[in-house]
């Protein structure tokens, strides 16, 4: 398995991203475990939990459903004590279209800002090697009205007046429940990008152009 030394930062990881694939290594914002002040830092999206023995989760992990984040075996200690923001501009999903297509759609809020979905974090450690991985996952949440009309989730955006909330320590039985909650519709946009998207080896400012629904797929209704 490949390693990788997350306390090593550079400003390469900072370059733009329009692509971001599962299993690379993004930004993160957390709490520092030695000073408790919050730093910029890198991990691997895909979170590891600290039981693994071989360093892998035994399904995907770059998601966690906050409906069962509390209780799952992969997730639970993260979110009791490892808790992160996960910087972006935009994100993307796919409309299904019908049976052989999808629609993928570039979507993000509505004034355009950075802004941050809620994270978890862990780090898993190399029993023979003593190598240290640090890992994250997206939570996601029920869809608002936006989203409903292209997928049946969507991540959770905290707001900027949460995000001290967020990450403060807090007691297990006070954890920041009622932050994991669609994000309000009024304040999202969306728009019809096209399907090279889905390939992570596409990665430049082309991918969030919009298109026209004929340059696509000819069928789909948009937002029924």
């Amino acid at each position: 398995m490949q390693t990788h030394n997350s306390d090593v930062f550079d400003d390469s990881y900072l370059a733009p991203s329009y692509n971001v694939a599962p299993q690379s290594f993004q930004p993160v914002v957390r709490l520092s475990p030695e000073t408790g002040e919050r730093e910029l830092t890198v991990m691997r999206w895909g979170l590891v939990p600290f039981w693994s023995e071989n360093g892998k989760a035994s399904f995907s992990t770059i998601n966690a459903k906050s409906e069962t984040v509390a209780t799952s075996p992969a997730f639970r200690e993260a979110w009791r004590q490892r808790l992160c923001l996960v910087p972006a501009d935009l994100f993307y999903e796919w409309q299904k279209a019908d049976e052989k297509n999808k629609q993928p759609f570039a979507i993000t809020v509505k004034d355009d800002t950075m802004f941050a979905f809620a994270g978890l974090w862990e780090t898993w450690k190399d029993t023979a090697t003593g190598d240290k991985l640090r890992t994250f996952t997206i939570l996601t949440t029920d869809p608002n009205e936006l989203m409903q009309a292209i997928h049946n989730r969507m991540p959770v955006i905290l707001h900027r007046g949460d995000y001290e909330r967020w990450l403060a320590p807090t007691d297990p039985a006070h954890l920041p429940i009622d932050l994991l909650k669609p994000y309000p519709t009024e304040e999202m946009k969306a728009w019809m990008v096209g399907r090279a998207v889905g390939n992570t080896r596409n990665n430049d400012p082309s991918l969030i152009e919009p298109v026209k629904i004929d340059e696509q797929l000819p069928s789909l209704p948009l937002f029924e």
